[in-house]
Formats: C-alpha cells, structure tokens, sequence
C-alpha cells in the first residue's frame, strides 16, 4: 500500500492547475549569488503573471514541501542521510561557503525551498492528469537520481513524480520525459535505466556537464546539439523530435523539462536561442501534447539569466493566449471544444516554425 501522503489533496477546483509557493526561493545572507543560478526566478515568475492579471495568489496552488516518507519512494535513506552533512549540499548546490553552514541553516535555507519545489512538481503531475495540463513554476532538478544529487539539483522530483503516478493514479502506466533543457538530465535517465515504462527524449548540448555517457544509454531519443545553435535549427530538431517520440510511443502522461538554459549568452548553456524561440519551444511541446490529448506537466528547470524569469512568463501568457491552457480548459478536461478548435488552427502552424 502506498504510503499516506498530503501532496495528492485536491486543491480547490477554482485553482489554475500552476503550482507554486514562496518558500521556493533561496535567500540567506547573499551566498545565493555565488551560483550563477537566479535564485529568486521562482517568485518573478509569479509576479510577472500577477501583474499581467493572468493568476492571484487565491488562484494558484500552494505547493506543499515533501517530506521524508514522500522523497522515500524514490530515494534511498542513505542519500537522504547524506544530506545532512553541510559539504555534500555544499557540493551538489556548486556553493562551496555552504559547506561552512550550521546544517539546521542549510535545511532551512537551502533544502527546505528544494523540497517544497520537489512537492510541488509530484503535485502537478496529479493536477496534469486531473485538469489536462499543469506547471510547476519550479522544479527540474533532472541531475538528481535516486542515490545522487549534482548540478543544484538535491532531489529528484521528476523520477519522484512519474513514480507517485504509477502507484496512485489508475490508468497511468506509460510517461514520457521530454528534457529540453541544455543540458543532459541524467538523474532521471539513471533512474529510468530499465524501466520500459519510461520513455526519454533529451536535447542537450553534447559538450558541457554532465557528459553522463551511462545514463546516456537510457535516452530512446538523444539530440545531440553543437556549440551556439541558434533558432532555425534548433526548433526544426524539437519539432520532428517531439512529434517522433509521441508517435512512437503514446504516453499517459509527458513530463516536460523546459529549461531556459538554452538562451543566447547564458554563462552554462553554451547554445543561443533567442527569448521567442523559447516562447516556440514550449508551444511546439504544448501543441503536440493537447493535440494528443495527453496530460502534461511542464517544470522549469535550468535558467541562469536574470531575465528568463520574464521569459517564462512570457511563454506561460503565449500559451494561455494561444487556449492551449486556460483554466475552463483545465477544469473541464483535454476533450474541451475550445482545445479541437486550436488543433484545427495550429495544424498548419506545426509545420511551418519561422519566427513571427
């Protein structure tokens, strides 16, 4: 029997299915700053929303952190053991002055908004298979696997939401991962090394971190990319990549990493990609989710810039504008009149990505 769990209540149905809470960002004494990591995006986001009178706080679901039973299914109590000793966080977070950290501060400041991150993205994936659609507003830690964390990223909330699925949720027993951030999400690949259940498509840059050749074995769609690829190419590959993997294999549910670290000048991501081929990226994903009708979870993953906050919101207003997600869509379910209208319309588009 699976265990008892809060983070599978029901929220109130006037709830956009966006999750979110502001014990996401990281703040203490300016140490955040040593990671090139916007450590605040989190709460940008949602303030870019706000202010363009997409959501309110009364709207949104309040995530809620997972706690140690939760983090259970997937993780070994080995690695989470290991979590308390300040200079292993201090590793995985790439912030060495943390290790110099009473670990109650550490919990606190660092692992607790990680954790409430990670809660929130086993959240929307019930919430994306209730409603149609969901995003976490954080989330992504695609580093993590079940015994390891790396690349700031401390817990594997995407293996953690697919697997609450698989034991909670009748009906829900093939996922696809569609990791588009720039680099490769090997924590999950790990996970999912002989799990059929499980397919993986990742586009990353081939030449910075992780380079994790054995998890690359777990990869049933790998697209490879060069240094500095730029818009045209780029949205061509996510394209036929996308609709390949959906048609080779029809999931119950896509997860969807949609890092922002593909942006041009981004210090980590070594591609360029322009802020609308992001906004493209994620409606290309969107399209061909909803024209499926298949449930997605979209988390946000890598980003290092201070302006992908504004980036994300951006693509979040496209794809609401668009009524590839709208709360009447959400609360009514994928088979909403609305959502046969847009197939109609995008068809056309799906094959034609230049820029407008």
């Amino acid at each position: 029997m699976p265990h008892r769990t809060e983070l599978y209540e029901d929220p109130p149905s006037a709830c956009w299915p966006i999750v979110y809470s502001p014990d996401y960002n990281i703040t203490f004494m300016g140490l955040e700053k040593l990671h090139p990591f916007d450590a605040g995006k989190w709460g940008k986001v949602i303030n870019f929303l706000k202010e363009e009178k997409l959501i309110a706080d009364d709207l949104i679901v309040q995530a809620r952190e997972a706690t140690d039973e939760d983090l259970l299914v997937v993780h070994t109590r080995r690695y989470l053991n290991k979590l308390k000793w300040s200079f292993v966080v201090a590793t995985i977070t790439e912030i060495p002055p943390v290790a110099f950290l009473p670990n109650f501060v550490v919990q606190r400041q660092v692992l607790k908004p990680l954790r409430t991150q990670t809660g929130g993205t086993i959240m929307a994936g019930k919430l994306a298979v209730d409603r149609g659609w969901a995003i976490n507003v954080g989330g992504g830690f695609h580093h993590c696997s079940s015994d390891k964390g790396g690349g700031f990223c401390a817990y594997a909330d995407i293996t953690l939401a697919i697997k609450f699925l698989f034991e909670r949720v009748q009906g829900v027993s093939k996922a696809t991962i569609i990791d588009l951030d720039a680099h490769q999400g090997n924590g999950h690949e790990r996970d999912f090394m002989d799990d059929h259940r499980v397919y993986i498509m990742d586009a990353y840059n081939r030449y910075i971190y992780p380079g994790d050749g054995f998890a690359k074995r777990a990869i049933k769609r790998k697209v490879e990319l060069e240094w500095g690829t730029e818009d045209t190419e780029y949205l061509q590959k996510v394209h036929t990549h996308v609709e390949g993997a959906l048609n080779e294999l029809r999931p119950d549910i896509i997860v969807y990493n949609a890092g922002t670290d593909i942006l041009d000048g981004d210090p980590l991501g070594g591609l360029a990609i322009s802020p609308q081929g992001i906004v493209k990226r994620d409606e290309v994903v969107f399209k061909a989710a909803r024209r499926r009708r298949i449930p997605i979870l979209m988390v946000t993953s890598g980003g290092y810039q201070k302006r992908t906050a504004r980036i994300i919101a951006d693509s979040i207003l496209n794809l609401h504008n668009l009524g590839l997600i709208d709360k009447e869509l959400a609360t009514s379910g994928a088979g909403n009149p609305k959502v046969e209208q847009m197939i109609k319309d995008s068809v056309k588009d799906l094959t034609n990505l230049s820029l407008q």
